[in-house]
């Protein structure tokens, strides 16, 4: 799988040309092109056919370019598969996943209409099923032909459908955050924490990214481009950790240590376990930093 930054990612309506052209540009690691929530019932085959052009066209740069299609038992969720394979977007976002056969429905429709395999499956974990099925949907991505890379957590949907009331720590969601992060880390793809709504409130939101970096998300979802930056800020390999890990893969690579599974570094037992983290530190580092020009 390939190792990308996903420390900001920005919905953009899909029925708001202007916006899809401002997210060419804008300080983010990803762009989600919304079907789904955010457009009318009436504007959907626009917004379809306005977002597989955008897509089409691309020039959005390094940034990875998603596509939330609407459910696919809706009326429009199969024809908005059937564009997406084609227009071939980095990732198709499925709202409301709630088992395993949501994901291979979806990785099946792809695979049949010809979409790229390139073009990987995202996932919206927003409902209570989705929830209590965490494991079979994430074991999806180590089956044959597998495509899902990333869960998105909904905290919206999900406050919505159990009733609960989210204090400033939200407290009563931590089940469902760690639970989604574990089961991502239990099958090797990456979780994005959900929104927050108050784009106002900057303070609020940044307490709020660094709960999550703390409960081992890989970015943020946001609403609003003045949000980019603190989830940037927030979710980068701090530059200690970036160093460190590039001691740890150069220590291995020594003649000496070849094919060992333990080293000592500085007074330290490394793990290769250790190593692959430092892999992927450095590379989200390198790949920040390439980005940034």
């Amino acid at each position: 799988m390939i190792i990308r930054p996903r420390r900001s990612v920005l919905y953009m309506p899909g029925s708001n040309a202007r916006a899809i052209e401002k997210a060419r540009s804008l300080p983010v690691d990803a762009v989600i092109l919304d079907l789904e929530d955010s457009v009318a019932p009436d504007a959907k085959e626009a917004a379809r056919d306005q977002v597989c052009a955008a897509v089409n066209a691309g020039g959005f740069g390094p940034r990875e370019v998603v596509i939330r299609v609407n459910g696919l038992d809706t009326a429009w969720g199969e024809a908005d598969v059937a564009a997406a394979a084609a227009a071939g977007p980095d990732a198709v976002l499925l709202p409301k996943a709630s088992s395993a056969a949501d994901i291979d429905g979806l990785t099946d429709r792809l695979r049949r209409a010809g979409a790229s395999e390139s073009t990987r499956v995202w996932a919206m974990i927003e409902t209570t099923l989705g929830i209590l099925n965490l494991k079979e949907i994430a074991a999806t991505a180590r089956q044959p032909g597998g495509r899902l890379s990333c869960f998105v957590v909904g905290l919206n949907d999900l406050v919505k459908e159990t009733r609960i009331e989210l204090d400033a720590h939200r407290t009563a969601a931590l089940y469902w955050l760690s639970a989604s992060v574990t089961a991502a880390r239990a099958y090797g793809i990456d979780a994005l924490d959900g929104v927050w709504n108050n784009f106002r409130d900057m303070e609020g939101y940044h307490h709020e990214c660094l709960q999550g970096r703390a409960l081992g998300f890989d970015g943020k979802t946001i609403i609003h481009p003045d949000q980019a930056s603190a989830a940037n800020a927030a979710f980068r390999p701090e530059p200690a950790d970036v160093e460190w890990g590039r001691k740890i893969i150069a220590a291995f690579d020594l003649p000496e240590n070849k094919g060992r599974a333990v080293i000592g570094l500085e007074g330290k037992m490394v793990e290769l376990l250790h190593r692959d983290a430092a892999l992927r530190t450095v590379a989200i580092a390198e790949a920040i930093a390439a980005r940034n020009g």
